[in-house]
């Protein structure tokens, strides 16, 4: 992250999980502004790769606020699914972003494939593409993912989407389960923002 340049930052997202991760992230000196402040309608992902939406949402989020603006677009790969649902993480979830049906969805198309699935290494991933963008045109995208495997059952209630059925490598627990502060140091959005 460029501090010495950057004073105030627009966070494009109208996902409430998702903006308070990304505030938690950022410098604390930071002044940041989000669609708590403004309300602007997100656009509409047309991007086949989390690259191209991330970058869609950034840049248009700048240009409506005229403001240096920070965009992620994420979402999990499960190998058994043929690294579905991917860039059409949210679209799972339905119009109203309900999570419980995407994770339910989820379930089911792992059993269509496989019946004894439970007694198996689900393997999959979450990614994500933070891109910032200035309003001059200038940006940064960074990719940051987190390799890991679908639990058996959705735990927790904490963090956001599917992180209830997400158990990073290396570890007991979902995402849903730990602590946010553990969550936060080891996610793909952590990943992605080191590098920035």
């Amino acid at each position: 992250m460029h501090k010495k340049k950057i004073k105030e930052i627009f966070i494009g997202s109208n996902n409430k999980g998702k903006l308070k991760e990304i505030a938690d992230l950022l410098p604390k000196s930071l002044k940041i502004y989000s669609n708590l402040d403004y309300k602007i309608q997100s656009p509409i992902e047309t991007g086949n790769t989390f690259q191209k939406n991330s970058l869609l949402k950034a840049k248009y989020f700048s240009k409506k606020t005229n403001k240096i603006c920070l965009s992620d677009d994420s979402g999990i790969e499960i190998d058994i699914l043929g690294k579905a649902p991917g860039v059409y993480s949210a679209d799972w979830s339905g119009k109203k972003r309900n999570f419980n049906l995407a994770i339910r969805k989820v379930y089911k198309e792992i059993f269509k494939k496989d019946k004894n699935w439970k007694k198996k290494k689900i393997t999959a991933r979450f990614i994500c593409v933070l891109t910032i963008f200035w309003p001059n045109g200038k940006f940064i995208s960074k990719t940051g993912k987190i390799e890991g495997r679908i639990s058996k059952s959705s735990k927790g209630k904490n963090g956001f989407g599917y992180d209830p059925i997400f158990i990073p490598k290396r570890k007991r627990l979902t995402f849903g389960e730990m602590d946010p502060e553990i969550k936060y140091g080891i996610d793909h959005r952590f990943e992605a923002f080191k590098k920035n």
